[in-house]
Formats: structure tokens, C-alpha cells, sequence
């Protein structure tokens, strides 16, 4: 985290409970020292999400997600670390520095400034020239697409010049050099032809983010020409995973759900027509990202896919990754026309919205689709398809909602609820059934992999240190740092015996801010959040600490052994010591009381 100095990092995070602000976004219910809720970042029935007020962390136990209040604004609001360090010093009234950057990060940061520039100058230009003489073509193009003025103004549509290099040579007077420019996304460099436009004789629909920025632009071409439509290429202020077309507008909208279309034409329509909810993914399909920002808005999405094969196909994407997050989805059946641009067209605004009122839940669409891959008139197909139906109501773990689907599935198939609960049962018991992994809101999967014992053991002994920090007192001449043999546990533990060592206790919470990768804080939120089986009585868990603490040392001491070189003396000597300190540490007894 460069930003900021470690000091003011820690006073930062000091000062903002974790159960306060993660409180803020999720239910939380107290049991004993710790809080539990239902995770924001994976869908669940039953709470696994921890936050610990002494730790200071958040873990859940069903995904992995961990950290402390920087990482949870990062994962939850997709913020940086610096925009989650300047909402927390808000929230806790300190003041942080204006600058405190070193000369490459200033660049950079100076460098993003100027990228923003230089897309506000573009957008302008485009906005002027579609009300010129030379955007006639252009202007009637969006009139005969059925927009108004009023409607052009406000999602600041425009349009880029017959001429190649005409946005090039206006940014070129502005006072922008090659260097910037070629970053930009909007001009290509040629050693042959020099600077020219990505986009040229287009009609032009820039994309703003959520803090109505422009980032990037989309353009129609005019006339004959391919691609149809281009976009911005991924720059260092446009990311087409994290950001939405017309959210900027839509998350201010006083509606239950936002409408997810396919274009900006759509969108922008879907506006004019009074639905101000409506949005759009960029030129790419949904990502969980895209999931993670919507969820940030609304609880409900509504898709407003195009009505073929295609648009079929991309709502059958989507679900899965909508309902990952916790979205209720349901799906608009626009037919007979293709999407909500045309449909608007034939037959207004009040018949959309009755469309609305009718969207289908998206699992029965989810199953109405997979029922034309089936002859319903034959009995061995009919059965097949009744088996698929049976698999995929296995994706519920909770029995009353799982229920409840199978009574509406049986209503609309006529298969009788009794008959499909029985077959979904008998699915279950041979436990062939397996559900889908659990995704972060990174887009990362939980790894299900069985952990190695020896890990396992080393996560342990961290988590005991910090929740029991008598344990050092106990067996800190025993047991060092180097006796973690993963890199990164290594790394962790030298930091939280450095801790004890200066002030008798440890902050794992500060230990998180030391690591800028998002699997590495995962991981190390993981490292404080170790379980075993419950044990019942103290002497049971004294028992499993020496028995933990042993194995990590025997295993040390042969990872030592095995790549000691046998002219290293004062290795030997070392190898020698850790045997005894082994069998001391076989003669101890150890005390959580």
C-alpha cells in the first residue's frame, strides 16, 4: 500500500471498528466474542461470514474471503486501497496528507489525471462535431433511431470525423504528446502513417463510470464498414469487466431492480421510454465484476437480453454469475421483437412495463429453455429431461426454497410434487450431485483442494499465537519463525513475533496492510482464522496446542536436515540444538489458563 506511511495506515485502520463498518453493509448477530452474518460475497443460507472485534478480521468460513476493514471496502465496493484509505480517514475525521507519494507513483497518478483529460476533451469534441454541419449524417442517424435532443444531451452522444487523424491533430493542439496519447485508447502510432483514430466516421456514445467520468467511448460506424460497433481498448482508466454503461444515471434511480440490456442503444431507448434503471455491459459478456457493481445498487436484475439464439445464450451466462452474488434474477420476454429498443418502437412504454410485471423467475427460464433439447412426446426423453430438472434443483440447500421449487415445477410440467421431490431425494442420496464452486468477489474460485496436514498444523499454531499470546511466553525460545516452512507463513510469523518482541501483543489486523496482492491477504487472513474439530475440555485443547506445536517442529527440523550441506558446521549445530528443542518441547506442558 504506497500511498500512505505504515503509521498512518495503522492509525487509519486503529480507529475504524471492523464491526462497525462491515456492519454497515451486512446483518451481523453476535455469538460469544465473534459475529456472524450471511457473506456478501458469496450466496449462502446459512451464515459462515465471521468478523472478530479482537482480530479486527473478517473470514468466512464457506468462501475463504478474509482481511480488515481496507481489504472489505476493496472487495466490496471495488474500491483501491487508496480510495478505502480516504473513506476510512473520513469516517474516523483525520486528515490525510495531499501528497505523500513517491515520484513514480505521482506519475502515475499524474498520468490517470491526464488519460481523463484527454477522454473529456474527446467527448467534447464528439458532442460539438454531431452538432455541426459535419455531423449531419450522424444526427440523422440517431433521429431515425427514434432519439430526442434532450435525450443526445444527456448521455452525451457525438460523433468522430470522415477523416482519420482528425481527433489525433485536435489532441495534438491541445497540447497532448504521442507519448500520452498512445495510452489513451484513442489514437494508434505508426511509424508509416503516423498518429490516427481509433475511431472515425462513427457515431459515438461515450461511457462514463460511476462518477460520470468518461473512461471510454463506443462507435456505430456510418455506412459501410466493419467492425458494426467498436469500443475502447482496456486502459488504464477503462476496465470493461468493472464498469457499466448508463450506471452513472441508473444507480440514482428510485426503481426496485436495474434492467440488463446488451447495447448502448438499448439502454439509452429504455431511458427515453422512462426507465431510468436500465444498463449495459461493455462489448464483453457479463463477469462476476459486473455482478459485484450491480450488487452495490439493487437486489433484483432484471435481463433485458436480445430475444434470439444469441441473446438466449447470454442470459444462461448470466445467471449463474447474478445469483453467485446474492442478485435475484429474472428474465423480460420481449418476443415477438428483438430487444427493448424495437419492442418500445411497436408497442411503448406501458406494455414494456407490463412485460416487466410478468419477467419469469430465471430457474423456470433456465428450465424452458432446456426443455426444447428434449422430445416431450417421447417417454425416454421426457424421463431425461425430468432427471435434468431433478439435478438442477439439487443447487438449492435449503429445504423450504428447494420446495417450493419443486411444487412450481411439478405444477407447470404436471409431474406431480411428491413424484420430482422423490426423484430429487434419491438424486441426493446417491450423491452424484455436486454444487458449483464458490466464487469471490474478485471472480477468484475457492480452492477445494484438500490442504497438505503440514500447512494445516502451521495455520494452526498462528492462530493459536495471536488468540492465546501466553503461548509465546511458553514456547517462543522453542519455536521461531524459521520453524514455518511455507514463504509466507514464514514471512507472517517473523512480523507477529516481531510484534510480541516489541510490546507484548500482536496486531494481525496491521499484518494484512503489509501485503498489496489480494490472494496473499486472503491468505493471510486465512493463516488467523484456523479450526479444528471442537474440543470438549481445556486439557483436550492443551493437548491438540503441544501435539500441533511438536509436529511443526519435527517437520522443521527435517526440512532443515534435508537441505543442510554437510561442510555447513554451524548448521549442523543448529540441527543439533533443534533436536533438543524438540524433546524439550515433548516434556512441556502447555497452558491456555
Amino acid at each position: 500500500m504506497p500511498y500512505y506511511s505504515d503509521e498512518l495506515v495503522e492509525e487509519v485502520r486503529s480507529r475504524n471498528d471492523i464491526v462497525d463498518v462491515v456492519g454497515g453493509y451486512v446483518r451481523l448477530q453476535k455469538k460469544g466474542n465473534t459475529y456472524f452474518g450471511l457473506c456478501p460475497f458469496h450466496n449462502e443460507k446459512t451464515g459462515s461470514f465471521s468478523v472478530s472485534p479482537n482480530k479486527q478480521m473478517y473470514y468466512c468460513f464457506g468462501c475463504g474471503a478474509g482481511g480488515n476493514v481496507f481489504t472489505f471496502l476493496m472487495q466490496y465496493e471495488n474500491f483501491t486501497f487508496k480510495e478505502a484509505m480516504e473513506t476510512l480517514a473520513d469516517k474516523a475525521g483525520i486528515e490525510l496528507p495531499k501528497q505523500e507519494m513517491t515520484q513514480a507513483q505521482k506519475r502515475e497518478a499524474d498520468r490517470r489525471g491526464r488519460l481523463l483529460e484527454i477522454n473529456k476533451e474527446a467527448a467534447k469534441y464528439f458532442y460539438t462535431l454531431l452538432r455541426s454541419k459535419r455531423g449531419t449524417r450522424a444526427h440523422q442517424y440517431f433521429e431515425e433511431r427514434g432519439l430526442s435532443s434532450e435525450t443526445m444531451q444527456k448521455f452525451g452522444l457525438g460523433y468522430s470525423d470522415q477523416y482519420s487523424d482528425d481527433l489525433y491533430r485536435y489532441l495534438k493542439k491541445k497540447g497532448y504528446d504521442d507519448d500520452i496519447l498512445k495510452d489513451s485508447g484513442l489514437v494508434t502510432l505508426d511509424e508509416v502513417r503516423g498518429g490516427y483514430d481509433k475511431f472515425w466516421n462513427r457515431a459515438m456514445f461515450p461511457i462514463m463510470d460511476v462518477n460520470n467520468r468518461v473512461i471510454g467511448f463506443g462507435g456505430r460506424v456510418m455506412g459501410q464498414g466493419e467492425p458494426k460497433y467498436l469500443n475502447s481498448p482496456e486502459t488504464k482508466i477503462f476496465d470493461k469487466s468493472r464498469n457499466l454503461y448508463g450506471l452513472n444515471i441508473a444507480r440514482t434511480t428510485r426503481k426496485n431492480q436495474l434492467l440488463l440490456c446488451e447495447g448502448y442503444m438499448d439502454v439509452i431507448a429504455l431511458h427515453q421510454a422512462g426507465f431510468d434503471n436500465a444498463v449495459a455491459s461493455l462489448g464483453t459478456a457479463l463477469t462476476s465484476g459486473h455482478a459485484n457493481l450491480l450488487k452495490r445498487y439493487t437486489k433484483e436484475v432484471y435481463l433485458t437480453y436480445d430475444s434470439d439464439g444469441a441473446g438466449v445464450k447470454a442470459a444462461l451466462r448470466a445467471i449463474p454469475i447474478l445469483k453467485e452474488v446474492g442478485i435475484v434474477t429474472k428474465v423480460i420476454n420481449m418476443q415477438p421483437y428483438k430487444d427493448p429498443d424495437e419492442f418500445i418502437k411497436a408497442l411503448g412504454a406501458e406494455e414494456y412495463q407490463k412485460r416487466i410485471d410478468e419477467a419469469e423467475n430465471s430457474f423456470l427460464f433456465e428450465i424452458r429453455v432446456m426443455e426444447s433439447d428434449y422430445d416431450m412426446h417421447d417417454p425416454e426423453s421426457k424421463t431425461a429431461f425430468y432427471n435434468e430438472i431433478a439435478k438442477k434443483l439439487l443447487g438449492f440447500s435449503e429445504e423450504l426454497e428447494r420446495n417450493n421449487y419443486i411444487e412450481a415445477v411439478a405444477s407447470k410440467y404436471q409431474i406431480g410434487f411428491d413424484n420430482l421431490r422423490k426423484l430429487v431425494n434419491n438424486l441426493a442420496v446417491k450423491g452424484g450431485i455436486t454444487a458449483k464452486p464458490t466464487q469471490l468477489k474478485s471472480g477468484i474460485h475457492e480452492n477445494k483442494k484438500k490442504e497438505d496436514g503440514m500447512k494445516q498444523s502451521q495455520k494452526l499454531l498462528l492462530t493459536w499465537l495471536i488468540e492465546n499470546t501466553k503461548l509465546f511466553e511458553q514456547i517462543g525460545n522453542l519455536i521461531t519463525p524459521d520453524d514455518f516452512t511455507e514463504e509466507l507463513y514464514h514471512r507472517v510469523a517473523e512480523i507477529l513475533f516481531a510484534q510480541y518482541k516489541d510490546n507484548g501483543n500482536v496486531n494481525p489486523a496491521a499484518i494484512i496492510s503489509m501485503f498489496e496482492d489480494e490472494e496473499e491477504q486472503k491468505e493471510v487472513a486465512s493463516l488467523f482464522n484456523a479450526h479444528i474439530h471442537k474440543v470438549e475440555t481445556v486439557a483436550e485443547f492443551e493437548k491438540a496446542i503441544k501435539e500441533t506445536v511438536i509436529r511443526v517442529k519435527q517437520n522443521s527440523n527435517k526440512y532443515r536436515l534435508e537441505h543442510l550441506d554437510p561442510t555447513d558446521m554451524e548448521g549442523m549445530m543448529r540441527v543439533i540444538n533443534d533436536k533438543r528443542a524438540l524433546e524439550q518441547l515433548e516434556k512441556l506442558h502447555i497452558s491456555v489458563e
